[in-house]
């Protein structure tokens, strides 16, 4: 992972974020019964000494599987009753043979809260906390998981992997408004420090949940501004789309923040490029606590109506390539699907 300057955590604060991650490799030993009637096995120090003689045979497993996480709308709503026929895939303007197709509205759920404590939240904190509280104790199952980060001059890790919506609380009710005033600020108090929006996505797609299998999302509560980063949307981007992770955006923020200060807002767009790209959306609440309760109902439901389409990609090439995906379903049916993958050297399951 790279390591970025200025990360500093707050005391207490557990450094989950700041672990190199190692990942085994997929294999699996090829055992085979003795045959009835045969010579009776070796002795265990014969099989030692034998092991230690020759290479042990292996069968390496590789899956060329390529997972889309989508859902459907028309007017009407969220489409629930979708067949494999029903939808078609194609990369890079190839189509693909859909291997497997379901609705996984019980496959487990991995959620990253990410959430904006920068200055321009100071008087919407309080609403996100409640909110992101509320979604968590809604959505959550025993077997699903959750995690907290929290970014603003540094990138926290408040709360790791639980399944317990009152642990993601009590860390949410803690987090506080950091401006870094002591060493400068967006507040005008000396040279501004920034809010590392673009390395906090990173952060959490490459470090926490590339490494997960099954439904993994990001949902940011941010205002859309960054400031500071060593990475940029390009690169936050692609570690979510390499994670196979859906980004909600959830625009809120104190809009007179920026006027106060003189300051013109921007980041709506990039928000619009993240959300898009990984197959999520954006959804602008402003200040408004009420919109803010709704657009999390609006992610739930959509979590709810999931499906999963499967396919082995014609282009059998593992070249790191990124590969654009068009899903499309019946007449008048919306469709949202990450824009494409990356065909990784080494092919995974959740690619």
């Amino acid at each position: 992972m790279r390591l970025l300057s200025g990360l500093i955590p707050r005391p207490g604060i557990s450094l989950g974020l700041m672990t190199v991650l190692l990942l085994a490799p997929c294999a699996s030993r090829a055992q085979e019964a003795p045959s009835p009637g045969g010579p009776p096995p070796p002795s265990s120090a014969a099989s030692q000494q034998e092991s230690e003689d020759s290479p042990v045979a292996t069968l390496k497993v590789q899956t060329n599987l390529v997972n889309v996480y989508f859902s459907v709308r028309d007017k009407n709503g969220y489409i629930t009753n979708l067949k494999k026929d029903d939808c078609s895939i194609e990369e890079d303007k190839v189509p693909q043979k859909i291997k497997n197709f379901t609705q996984e509205k019980n496959l487990p759920l991995t959620i990253g809260i990410l959430l904006d404590t920068s200055g321009s939240q100071m008087h919407v904190l309080p609403l996100e906390q409640e909110s992101g509280a509320q979604f968590l104790k809604d959505v959550l199952t025993p077997k699903d998981e959750a995690f907290l980060i929290s970014f603003d001059v540094n990138v926290d890790l408040l709360a790791d992997y639980t399944n317990s919506s009152r642990e993601i609380k009590r860390a949410l009710d803690k987090a506080q408004i950091n401006t870094g005033a002591g060493s400068g600020s967006v507040t005008g108090n000396g040279a501004a420090r920034g809010t590392l929006l673009y390395d906090a996505v990173y952060l959490a797609a490459n470090d926490k949940l590339k490494q997960e299998a099954g439904r993994k999302i990001l949902v940011l509560l941010t205002d859309g501004g960054d400031q500071g980063s060593q990475e940029t949307i390009k690169t936050a981007a692609e570690a979510a789309q390499k994670a196979n992770a859906i980004v909600y955006v959830i625009l809120i923020a104190d809009r007179g923040f920026y006027s106060g200060f003189g300051m013109g807002f921007s980041g709506d767009s990039d928000m619009e490029k993240l959300a898009k790209d990984t197959g999520g959306r954006v959804i602008n609440v402003g200040n408004d606590g009420k919109r803010l309760e709704a657009a999390f109902a609006q992610i739930s439901d959509e979590l709810r109506t999931q499906y999963l389409a499967s396919y082995t990609p014609t282009n059998e090439k593992q070249d790191g390539t990124f590969r654009k995906l068009q899903l499309t379903c019946q007449k008048d049916q919306k469709v949202q699907a990450r824009r494409g993958y990356y065909a990784v050297a080494d092919a995974s399951e959740d690619q």
